[in-house]
């Protein structure tokens, strides 16, 4: 999944999104409010992490402007302030979780987790592709009741593939959503990552067809 975090501390920050990416997650890094504000209005990321002190834009205010628009996904604030008042703030904002720093990384993980399950769709958690099933929630693939494990980045190209329905996706929309946005990652890297994919799917009657100079799409029972 795609993280936009939003965290002026480049040390903390640095910090939270390795954990994330060794979770499996791209991860979009911003230290501005005023930054953050136009990142936001055509960004597609999953859940937002958000300081409430940020040079430019306070994270309130941005959470705020966000609600606003009707921008649903989830946000998780982090903040320094312990007090009650300011939690019950951050929440009547439209904040779905909070976390008062200094915080453990496993505690954030676990709350991304949970905000994250809580956003999928029910009628969309299971997803059949092929003869695999795929549960979005968990992010677990399985065939006939056996799990069927993808390396991390391999997963993430599957998650960006069966999300187009058939669609074709460009290189670069791969690259963004297996490392972020901006993330200085050459397309052969994931046209090794594609290649080793289609032969795991291969076999479950999932093809992945390329497009020279336009990208790939997931096909159902096609061939190349």
């Amino acid at each position: 999944m795609r993280i936009t975090l939003i965290e002026d501390n480049l040390s903390l920050a640095k910090g939270i999104a390795y954990r994330l990416e060794d979770e499996g997650h791209a991860v979009d890094m911003l230290g501005d409010g005023l930054q953050a504000q136009e990142f936001l209005k055509t960004d597609k990321s999953d859940l937002v992490i958000l300081d409430i002190t940020l040079p430019g834009m306070d994270g309130l205010s941005l959470l705020k402007e966000l609600r606003a628009r009707g921008d649903s996904r989830p946000v998780i604030l982090l903040t320094a302030r312990a007090e009650t008042e300011d939690r019950v703030v951050g929440l009547d904002a439209g904040a779905d979780d909070y976390l008062i720093k200094p915080f453990e990384m496993a505690e954030l993980e676990a709350r991304v987790r949970a905000l994250l399950r809580r956003r999928a769709v029910p009628q969309d958690v299971l997803r059949k592709v092929g003869g695999i099933d795929y549960n979005v929630s968990s992010r677990q693939l399985s065939v006939d009741g056996q799990e069927l494990t993808l390396p991390r980045r391999e997963l993430s190209v599957f998650e960006c593939l069966t999300m187009a329905d058939g669609r074709l996706v460009a290189k670069s929309t791969l690259i963004t959503h297996c490392y972020g946005t901006g993330a200085d990652v050459e397309e052969s890297v994931v046209e090794v990552h594609v290649s080793r994919l289609r032969s795991r799917l291969k076999p479950h009657g999932i093809q992945i067809k390329s497009q020279r100079g336009l990208g790939y799409q997931l096909l159902i029972g096609s061939s190349q």
